[in-house]
């Protein structure tokens, strides 16, 4: 009897080691989901907390206590220290987190991983009012609280020409309406001074591409170290000479701006407002076109001849633009000679439409 009680006993306490481990995983991914919670929580903590400290600084504001200035740069030692807050906060539960998981108790529920993938178009934490983000959570990060630096996507058309040397703009042998210039590119912006968006440096870089047509049936032909137009054998549908350059602009833009304050950063917008951009650009030629059509013996026949023309390798120029909003009036001049070591210099002029698309 003795002995069937002893193995009892063990039976028992056995069963219940065995139960007590098979819950404490349940417990521990419990606890996991309750930090992962506990991350938002702290977030909401320190931006509610940040919240309260702008209400206070412009309250000051408001009573003549500091200035502008002096708001602004509370405000952003406010904003960083917050930052951090939630930085340092986030890194504890995280690592708690990283122990559980390295003891094999895992989440039943890891939505809200660090590790997890995350889809948003806007939202709190996006750069961009209209910004795309899909990625790990980890790399989601807050916006900063000023950002100087902006980018977008340069497009811009119109018409080119060029400007002979020794002969009036009227007597140019190239069509006015017929050729002209396309350039697309990126560029950056980034504001000069740190409490003021009067002046920024705007820089990039385009595939400028620039197009002459030809009059009275002539072409282009080079003869060594010579370029020239003659008069082509057959009558001409179409004659153009593309010149394509990859350039690097540099413009000083000036204008007003408008201030955007929110809880935890602030913007300068240009939206809505008059902007001048004045500078130039330099780089190189990457490829000269030529494009022939016409017919012989009622058969059409499109020529398409690829070489140098004596195109200058090593271009640079002047340029600038009136905007409204994101549109512009957009002039550019090569001070570089189209065709390099020739007895008449022709230089290369634009005039069109800019679209800055941020």
């Amino acid at each position: 009897m003795k002995t069937i009680t002893k193995y009892l006993i063990v039976f028992i306490l056995s069963f219940s080691v065995q139960l007590m481990n098979a819950q404490e995983p349940e417990t521990k991914g419990e606890n996991i989901e309750m930090l992962i919670k506990l991350k938002k929580t702290i977030e909401q903590e320190e931006r509610e907390a940040l919240k309260t400290k702008v209400e206070a600084i412009n309250q000051r504001l408001g009573k003549g206590e500091i200035s502008q200035n002096e708001a602004n740069q509370l405000k952003k030692e406010a904003a960083e220290k917050h930052a951090l807050n939630i930085e340092n906060r986030i890194a504890i539960i995280d690592n708690k987190i990283e122990l559980l998981k390295r003891n094999g108790y895992v989440s039943r529920d890891t939505s809200e991983d660090e590790d997890g993938l995350v889809f948003r178009i806007g939202g709190n934490k996006d750069e961009k009012e209209n910004f795309i983000y899909f990625g790990k959570r980890r790399y989601d990060k807050p916006r900063k609280y000023d950002r100087r630096t902006s980018s977008d996507m340069v497009l811009a058309f119109g018409l080119n020409n060029a400007i002979i040397e020794g002969e009036n703009f009227d007597d140019t042998p190239y069509k006015i309406g017929g050729s002209r210039f396309f350039e697309i590119g990126w560029a950056w912006k980034t504001r000069v001074f740190e409490n003021s968006n009067f002046l920024r440096i705007k820089y990039g870089y385009s595939f400028q591409i620039n197009g002459l047509k030809p009059k009275d049936n002539m072409y282009f032909t080079q003869n060594g170290d010579e370029t020239m137009l003659e008069e082509f054998s057959s009558e001409l549908k179409k004659s153009k000479l593309s010149i394509t350059n990859l350039v690097f602009p540099v413009h000083f833009e000036f204008g007003p701006s408008r201030r955007i304050d929110r809880e935890d950063y602030f913007r300068y917008s240009t939206r809505n407002q008059f902007k001048i951009g004045i500078g130039g650009y330099a780089g190189f030629n990457i490829g000269t076109r030529q494009k022939l059509k016409y017919s012989v013996d009622g058969e059409k026949v499109k020529d398409k001849m690829k070489k140098s023309y004596n195109a200058t390798s090593l271009v640079y120029g002047l340029s600038g633009y009136i905007a409204f909003d994101d549109t512009a009036l957009y002039v550019k001049y090569d001070l570089s000679p189209i065709f390099k070591d020739q007895t008449v210099k022709q230089n290369n002029i634009s005039l069109g439409v800019r679209f800055d698309m941020d």
